[in-house]
């Protein structure tokens, strides 16, 4: 109604003193500063264009960083014990409907309709790797099953939830899913932690630990939720480090652990997550063959380091505030002549660097002077 009251929305902020007033002033200008769109903008990292909103240009430099991380990932996949697969990108609503998520995701799902079908863009990559799981009879031998895939994934954020590299529409994931038998959960728990604790060390982060268990309405029978809570607990001590339980917290599916990584502005950002799925392996009708030659159903574990490979740029863009350590950096090398005649063996210099495999540029640029360059 026209004569009706309106109310307006205001957010503030507000500190007991002075001094953390300022402390967060600081904090406001120095995350201005490092912010991951503009340093992306100046370094010539990525763009976004409203063609293809939610979705990154990766420049050169860009796709630098944006492949060394899975290289980082990959070879540690070796280490690990994890193999790598591709699947598709379009699957039939089927699927969806079989995993759950045309039920309770389909609003965030980018669907079509062809020849009197309805598919979909994969917004993750599990339903998919179940049906890798079940293309064949699988023995107890084979387990655990470590299954990792980069595969390009999409998700319908709503356009006004985009921003930058943090929440966008088109993504990869250091994504894995391990099967595995109950009796191996806590190993393969105690291998995620270790694994994520490696890289993080590597980017130079600290991280928290958080066990969400079981919620109100939950699927399963609670004596499976107990033993895989308890496999949880007793893999976060075996870690030796700090960990708090959120009670109630968990998927409906199966407990999970929560990670959130500190930067170098102490703010928290949740990029892994070790998830225990009871219900994939019932709805898909997954089954191994023991050593008794009983049928037995597996458990999956979904897991990420990085999360989303855009997300973590931004977040290691803004940590670092652009100065990249010597392996991730999109300029490794500068070769500068010191005057025109030795621009010839610059450029050698510069040739041989690049087949090396550094990221080198050459400043040939006759106009500047050398303490300009």
């Amino acid at each position: 109604k026209a004569d009706a009251e309106t109310l307006q929305r205001v957010y503030g902020i507000s500190f007991p003193d002075p001094k953390q007033l300022k402390e967060w002033e600081k904090i406001q200008e120095e995350a201005a500063k490092r912010d991951h769109r503009k340093l992306g903008k100046e370094q010539e990292l990525f763009f976004f264009h409203e063609l293809s909103p939610g979705s990154c240009f990766f420049q050169p430099k860009g796709a630098h960083i944006y492949n060394t991380l899975m290289g980082f990932i990959r070879s540690e996949y070796r280490k690990r014990g994890f193999q790598e697969v591709i699947s598709p990108n379009i699957y039939n609503a089927k699927l969806w409907q079989t995993s759950g998520h045309w039920q309770h995701y389909a609003e965030n799902m980018f669907s079509f309709e062809s020849e009197k079908e309805t598919f979909a863009l994969k917004p993750m990559n599990c339903p998919g790797h179940c049906l890798m799981f079940d293309h064949r009879n699988r023995s107890w031998r084979e387990l655990p099953l470590r299954m990792a895939d980069f595969g390009v994934l999409h998700r319908n954020e709503l356009s006004g939830a985009l921003t930058g590299l943090t929440r966008v529409r088109r993504f990869q994931q250091d994504d894995a899913h391990i099967f595995c038998m109950p009796d191996q959960i806590r190993q393969e728990i105690t291998g995620c932690l270790d694994f994520l604790r490696h890289v993080y060390t590597i980017f130079g982060f600290t991280f928290n630990l958080v066990l969400s268990t079981r919620p109100e309405k939950y699927l399963g029978e609670i004596e499976v939720w107990n033993e895989a809570e308890k496999a949880l607990a007793d893999s976060l001590d075996k870690f030796g480090e700090p960990w708090k339980e959120n009670p109630g917290d968990g998927a409906f599916y199966g407990p999970k652990i929560d990670i959130t990584i500190m930067d170098a502005l102490k703010r928290n950002h949740q990029c892994a997550t070790i998830q225990l799925d009871f219900q994939l392996p019932i709805r898909f009708n997954l089954n191994y063959v023991d050593d008794n030659g009983e049928k037995k159903r597996p458990v999956i574990i979904h897991r990420a380091v990085l999360g989303s490979v855009e997300r973590m740029i931004a977040i290691l863009t803004e940590n670092y505030a652009g100065k990249w350590p010597f392996w991730l950096s999109p300029r490794q090398v500068m070769v500068v002549p010191v005057g025109p005649a030795y621009d010839d063996y610059a450029d050698t210099v510069r040739q041989r660097l690049h087949e090396a495999g550094f990221m080198v540029e050459a400043d040939l640029d006759a106009g500047d002077t050398m303490n300009k360059k």
